[in-house]
Formats: structure tokens, sequence, C-alpha cells
């Protein structure tokens, strides 16, 4: 469902609401062009902008409405209190003055808490919420998990006058970075740019075995570099490739077990990477392209494996290619790619050519891309056509900016109550005590605890959260920081294809009809690389040095690459049990047992 189809009846209703999308595309455009703003300025606004589309755009009850209306009265009014008061604020250093400014932290925090169960249920609130009792309550506790206890005013003062808490490093990547690459998302996705990765896939992939499959992983693949979000990757491409898998005669779990692996891996393709590598920016202190450089070839790794897998398959069922009638012209092609070339050609050079920041960079490409709606898949130049075009564009960047900002918000919340109390340090502590002081029970225990809270969070809420208690641990232990980070953010994915949650799979499995476990299942033994080169980074940490020693990361990928492709085949191809056994071993080896050379 488009977003337009989501705006209340009635043009004035629409009117405001495209209103109300184009001050927040053109707030935070205009804080890369039009020079510094203080963060107590900058990051209240971004809240104040963000909430309207939360408690109100899409309210489904009466009660919805007048809730929402209230809460977005309460919460933008505080927002902006903290804005036009910042001078006064800095000058008080996290601590409350009076029960009027006491009030006023109650009310952006129930807000904030409030926003995030609205945006996306209740798991990460609850935990938001156990974080503050903690905090508030936590010196009653005995025993080292207990805490000093912190006066109230300035508990709550940190945690919403201060530039930390609410307004911290996090909501800094939410305002300066995510919501621009948001932004240049949805205006090539409101143009002929999806429509060009799905043309340039089929041409590349449609005719080789499989075809129809692998056009979903490279179609995904592109798609998800820009989108970030398996689930909407799902509902995008997979609405043209589960039906063509369909026709094929491609068996329903198999089709929607690679759709919704190859859209998972959309949130570890760059440049985008789910807003992940936004915040791996802000909490590892490593320059945006150099995180990019580093996540690469994992990622390449990723869908090779999953190409793999399709080619094991293969081996099982007849697996055509997209007939030649049904592949897009080579003009088709060529002309659809332009729309998502040049907006990516002018993010490249700005950024490597020229040397802009990553966000001014995309703010270019904005520009650029946001030209292209005015042209069609004709190159014929459509005012009513653009119309339309830029209002999808306004409407899905306020959601999406929205819905992020209110995830970082509400775990801002968490992190705050961590480094005020310190119990991060002791969970670190306790994790180091329960692997014994050893590298590898620290990542399975690691592992595990990404998979926990990534059931319940989205990834990138899952990623900060265990990186805040688990980092601290895995670089004491000897990883690097950046290569803890990746570790952390691949496992938070876990949840996106293993059961119980599996949300990319749920939603493959009911587009295409079919039981949610025999699609699991697929899609496990297809995504087998987002278990294992997480483990295959911090054993072969070469991987990571792309930009640094591309001969030896470049060797480090075709090991990794091979012992994934034995692996595949162990696991999916048609041979006796002792040859899988056997593939699958040798396959562990490459990955493994040579991550010394």
């Amino acid at each position: 469902m488009g977003p337009e189809q989501d705006l209340p009846r009635g043009r004035l209703g629409q009117g405001i609401w495209i209103a109300l999308a184009a001050l927040l595309v053109v707030y935070h455009l205009g804080l890369i062009f039009w020079g510094l703003v203080p963060n107590l300025v900058s990051r209240p606004l971004h809240m104040a902008v963000i909430l309207p589309w939360i408690f109100l755009f899409g309210a489904r009850s009466r009660w919805a409405l007048i809730s929402g209306a209230v809460l977005t009265v309460l919460g933008v009014g505080a927002a902006l209190w903290i804005a036009l008061n910042h001078d006064m604020l800095g000058d008080q250093y996290g601590f409350l003055e009076s029960d009027f400014q006491i009030g006023v932290a109650i009310v952006l925090l129930l807000c904030v808490v409030e926003a995030a169960r609205r945006a996306i249920g209740w798991p990460l609130p609850m935990v938001a919420l156990a974080a503050l009792a903690y905090g508030l309550f936590g010196q009653y506790i005995p025993g080292e998990f207990g805490h000093a206890g912190t006066p109230l005013a300035s508990f709550l003062g940190t945690l919403t006058i201060a530039e930390g808490g609410l307004w911290g490093s996090l909501t800094a990547v939410s305002v300066g970075v995510v919501a621009i690459f948001v932004i240049f998302g949805a205006v090539l996705n409101a143009g002929e740019a999806g429509q060009g990765f799905m043309n340039v896939a089929a041409a590349a992939a449609g005719r080789l075995t499989g075809g129809a499959a692998k056009v979903s992983v490279l179609s995904s693949a592109l798609f998800g570099s820009i989108s970030g979000s398996a689930s909407a990757n799902v509902a995008s491409t997979g609405a043209v490739t589960l039906p063509a898998m369909t026709r094929l005669g491609y068996p329903k779990r198999l089709a929607a077990g690679v759709e919704a692996v190859a859209s998972s891996g959309g949130q570890i393709m760059p440049p985008l990477m789910g807003a992940g590598a936004f915040v791996m920016v802000e909490l590892t202190g490593t320059p945006y392209t150099q995180i990019m450089a580093a996540a690469l070839l994992p990622a390449i790794l990723y869908f090779w494996a999953v190409w793999i897998g399709i080619d094991a398959y293969a081996t099982r069922f007849e697996l055509r290619g997209i007939r030649d009638e049904d592949r897009p012209a080579r003009r088709d092609v060529i002309v659809t790619s332009m729309f998502f070339l040049v907006p990516f050609s002018v993010l490249m050079i700005a950024m490597f050519g020229i040397g802009y920041t990553p966000q001014y960079a995309a703010c270019l490409a904005i520009l650029a891309g946001a030209l292209l709606l005015f042209v069609d898949a004709s190159l014929q130049v459509n005012l009513g056509q653009a119309a339309s075009r830029f209002a999808s564009a306004l409407l899905s960047a306020a959601r999406q900016v929205s819905m992020i900002a209110a995830i970082i918000l509400c775990a801002s919340i968490i992190i705050g109550v961590l480094g005020i109390t310190g119990l991060g340090v002791k969970i670190t502590s306790l994790l180091l005590s329960g692997s014994g002081g050893t590298i590898w029970p620290t990542l399975l225990l690691t592992a595990l605890a990404c998979l926990l809270l990534g059931m319940e969070v989205p990834t990138t809420a899952a990623y900060v959260i265990c990186v805040s208690v688990a980092g601290p641990a895995l670089t004491q232990l000897g990883l690097a920081p950046l290569q803890a980070h990746l570790f952390v953010f691949w496992f938070a994915l876990l949840s996106t294809i293993t059961p119980p949650v599996c949300g990319a799979v749920f939603i493959a499995a009911g587009m295409i009809g079919e039981n949610w476990l025999k699609v699991a299942g697929t899609a496990m033994s297809l995504g087998i690389g987002l278990y294992i080169i997480p483990l295959g980074m911090v054993a072969n940490p070469n991987v990571l040095n792309l930009a640094v020693n591309p001969g030896m990361a470049l060797f480090a990928f075709a090991r990794i690459g091979l012992g994934l492709a034995l692996i595949s085949y162990g696991l999916i191809g048609r041979r006796a049990l002792p040859m899988r056994v056997a593939l699958v071993a040798a396959g562990l080896v490459c990955v493994f047992a040579w991550a010394a050379i």
C-alpha cells in the first residue's frame, strides 16, 4: 500500500500531511546545507517534527486519534521548550531546577516510550521502562547489580536536558545522517529506480539456472542497499519475484525462502545497512567510508552463499531461467538503470572524488534524484506524474524517518541509563566471567543475546543495545572495535530468518501462501552465511581490511567464499549423506582452520 493510500480523505487533510512531510524533509536537508545548529536545538526539533507522524498519521480509532493529539501537543511543546531554552539548560549541566522542568522531563520520556510503542510494539518500550525503573530504584537491589542511587533531578535531567540520554550521540546520527539517507532512498523509490533494479537483475541473471531466484537475490541486494529494511524489501521486490518464481514452477517454500533471505541481506549491504553504518560511525569513531569498505566483502559473501544455495537446490528441482520474452528489452534496462546510476554516481563522486561528508554528498544525490522524478521511463517530462511522485517521496520519507527516530530515541533512554548507573560495565563483567575470559565462548554468548533481543526489537535497536553491553567485552578480548561492532550487527539480523519470530519469513510466506515453518527451514539453509560469516570475520580479520590491505582481504574473501560454497552444497545438494558431511567439514576448515594464514 502506497503512502498516499493512508492519507485522510479530502484535499485539505492530504495537503496538511504533504506540507508536514515537506517541513520534515526541508528541515533535515536544511541542517546540512545551512550551517551549524546547537545540539539542544537540532535534536529536540527532530523529535518535534516526527511526533505527528507517529501519534496522528494513520490513527485507526477515535481513542488513538484523541490520545495521539494530546501526546503530540505535549511532546512537541516540551521539545520546543528545550530548543528555545537551550542556552539556559546548557548552564544547568543536566540538573533540573524546578518542578516545571521535572514535568517537562517526564513528558518527554513518556512521549518517547509511547511513540516507540506505537511505531513498533511493546518490546523495546518495555526494555526502556525497565531501564528507567532500574535507574530510579536500583539502589534498593542488593549485591553488585545494585547502584549507589542518583538524585531524581540529576537522573531525569541527564536524560532530557543534557547532550546525553534523549539528545545523545544516537539521536545525532538519526538527525544528521540516517534521516538524509532515508530521504535519499524514498526519492529513488518514488521514481523509476526500483524498476531499474529489477531490470538490471533480470538482464544479468534471468537466463541462468534458477534465474528467477537469482533475480530476486540481485534485485534485493540493490534495493536493500537503499531501503535498509528487510520487510520493505520483501514487500517491494517480492511483489515481482515471487509470482515469477511461482509461474516457473519453483516450490513455494523455496521461492519464499529465497526472497526472505535475499531481502534480509539488504541490511548488511552498503551504503545504508539499515541505518547501522551510521550508528557505527558514532559508536566507533570510524569514518563512514571505512565502514563501507569493511562491510562490503562480507555482504558480497552473504549473497554469494545464497547464490550457491540456489544452484544446490537446482540439483533437486528444475529451476528454470526466465523466458526470453519475459526479460526486459536492452533499451529498458539501460534507460531505467540511469534512474539509480545517476544519483549513486553523484553520491560516490561527491564522497570519494571531492571529499564531501556522506550526508552532504547524499543531499546532492537527493537533488539529482529529485530532478529525475520529472522524467518517466520513456524519457518524457511528465509534470502530473512528477507531482504524484514528489508527494509519494515526501510521505514515504516522513514515515520512515519518524519510525527510525522513534526507535533511536527510545534506545537512547536505555543507553543513557546504562551510562548513568554503570550497569553496562557490570553486564560486560558478567559476560567475561561467564565465558571464562576466552573469545569464542564470549562470541557465542553474544550471538545468543543478539538472537534473543533481535526477536523483540528492530535490528538497529538490537545492535545498539547488544553492542553497548557486549562490545567492551569483545574488545577487551582482542577484537578491533569495528570487528566487534560488525559481528554484533550481523547477529542482530538472525531473527529475520530464524524461528520463532523470523519477520521476513512470515511476510514472504504470507505473500505466496506457504507454511512459514517450511519457508523458515529453507531460508536458514540458504542463509547459512548469516550464521558463518560473522564468526569468519573474527577468524579472518583481513576480510575487513579491503581499504588497508586489499591483497590479504581478497585472499581471505576467496577462502571464506570457497568454504561457504562447500557448506551450502553439503547442506542442500543431492548427494549421499557421507559426502554431504565431508563437504560441510571441508567448508568449515576453509573458513576457520586456516585463519592464521
